[in-house]
């Protein structure tokens, strides 16, 4: 019996990019390894193509560095800027951070031979790589992105030349792809176009109108670690010396540089004895030395007062995702309603039904 033929591992070899940088394909017949792609014509075009053009030079010449010792005699080395994952926003030029203008998803960045990139390209690569990208500083964003995309167009037409589009797992995962595209698009288009700033305005009205204020208390406080030295600054303070100057000179709490000032708090956000001991208080009182985990605090009451909910700017973007979430929720058990899912690995559908039984209890279902 004839042992399974092992895929077969061969360089392309890629003339006219400019830097070198090596790629190795596996699984190439012996008859495509003479494959090559001669003279691609690479232009930048737009405001921005000539400093685009040498900000993609500049990186190209940096993975090359970096493969380095990969790239045996004689190869011309394409990018292996799509193996380091690079950039973030498409729209994101390395401009200033002032409002970005329009931008035509049709207005063509660059051209390699025949094809086009384009803004929208620039727009579909940056989703990908969102997580990535965001590493990347704003000014080289988009150079990385065309260089992506170039490695993009050059590799997927060598892949095609090989047959490769023919294949049965291609066409899988095309099939997944295109799947993945359009629940984007539902996404964005059914539900999260449906989360409108009046939507959000009117989610924080109800949330205003129901709002229910608590007792909220600004104090100051003397943190020290015994209880000797706490009873000695009380006794100072009750002599009438200024609680702030000791807090400066003694405490040993971060705010002691505020004379001990705490800000308000309400219930609930100090450790118990503190707490207790505060709020039990009234307005100017300076309590006993009360001893929590931290040491021995003395505290003084400043004021008091209820509690108002947070402004609109503080809560949107909350509101927003509780909103998006909902909807989300709401349009998928409704798309759920008339489908029937079979999972026919037993323990697969026990984890599946256990997850789903876990999020439902999260929601409050």
């Amino acid at each position: 019996m004839n042992e399974p033929r092992q895929p077969e591992t061969r360089a392309i070899t890629f003339i006219g990019f400019g830097e070198a940088a090596t790629a190795m394909v596996t699984g190439l017949r012996a008859e495509n390894l003479a494959l090559r792609i001669h003279l691609w014509d690479i232009r930048f075009e737009g405001d921005d193509g000539p400093a685009m053009k040498a900000k993609a030079d500049a990186l190209g010449a940096t993975c090359h560095a970096e493969v380095g010792e990969a790239a045996s005699a004689g190869d011309i080395v394409l990018s292996t800027v799509v193996a380091k994952a690079a950039v973030s926003v498409a729209q994101e030029a390395a401009a200033p951070a002032a409002e970005p203008a329009p931008v035509d998803p049709s207005a063509v960045v660059a051209t390699v031979g025949d094809e086009t990139i384009t803004e929208g390209d620039l727009g579909f690569a940056a989703e990908d790589m969102a997580q990535e990208l965001s590493q990347m500083p704003p000014e080289e964003r988009r150079a990385f992105l065309v260089r992506i995309l170039i490695d993009m167009k050059v590799m997927s037409a060598a892949a095609r030349e090989a047959g490769m589009d023919q294949t049965e797992i291609f066409a899988q995962r095309r099939d997944y792809l295109e799947e993945r595209a359009l629940r984007r698009a539902y996404f964005a288009e059914a539900i999260a176009a449906s989360v409108t700033p009046e939507a959000i305005q009117t989610e924080y009205d109800a949330f205003v109108e129901q709002f229910e204020p608590d007792q909220e208390i600004r104090a100051s406080h003397i943190l020290v670690e015994g209880e000797e030295e706490a009873n000695s600054l009380k006794a100072e303070l009750d002599g009438g010396a200024d609680f702030a100057a000791l807090a400066r000179e003694h405490s040993i709490d971060p705010g002691a540089a505020n004379g001990g000032d705490l800000g308000f708090f309400g219930r609930g956000m100090m450790v118990q004895p503190f707490e207790e001991a505060a709020f039990a208080l009234e307005e100017g009182a300076i309590s006993a030395p009360v001893q929590s985990q931290f040491g021995w605090h003395i505290i003084r009451l400043e004021e008091t007062r209820q509690s108002a909910p947070p402004a609109f700017e503080q809560v949107a973007p909350q509101i927003q995702n509780q909103l998006l979430m909902r909807t989300f929720s709401e349009k998928v058990d409704e798309l759920m309603a008339n489908v029937e899912v079979s999972i026919e690995d037993a323990d697969l559908k026990a984890r599946f039904d256990a997850q789903e039984a876990a999020e439902n209890a999260a929601a409050g279902q």
